[in-house]
């Protein structure tokens, strides 16, 4: 799991947050993999629209999800945009037997707080 900052949560008392789901089947990940993995999540830390990532497995742990979560649609497009990452784009069929993409808004995320998050817990800010 990446760790995120704070910055960029509300914005003019109105919460914006948008996730990229990277949802893939790992396949055989090489020297070359790790290197342009480790400049891509330098890449998302140095964004200041980043607000932190977290990684899921399937029940059987065939399938990976990892979601990056924004503060805009611009930061999420400045990082799509680096070269480090359009690089690995071209060469995914390397290192994936595949992969599905889903970019979301976030309209509400609560919880009772006992589980830390990057997205605010709708349910503090209303009280």
């Amino acid at each position: 799991m990446v760790a995120g900052n704070s910055a960029g949560l509300y914005q003019a008392g109105e919460l914006f947050v948008y996730s990229a789901a990277f949802i893939f089947k790992p396949g055989k990940y090489d020297d070359e993999f790790h290197r342009l993995n480790d400049l891509i999540d330098q890449a998302a830390q140095s964004n200041d629209g980043f607000l932190g990532a977290e990684t899921w497995y399937s029940k059987d742990g065939t399938i990976l999800n990892a979601t990056y979560y924004w503060d805009s649609l611009d930061a999420l497009g400045e990082f799509s945009r680096n070269p480090h990452h359009l690089e690995a784009k071209q060469q995914y069929s390397r290192w994936y037997d595949g992969y599905h993409i889903v970019v979301s808004e976030v309209v509400r995320s609560y919880g009772d707080e006992k589980i830390p998050h990057f997205t605010p817990n709708d349910r503090s800010r209303s009280r």
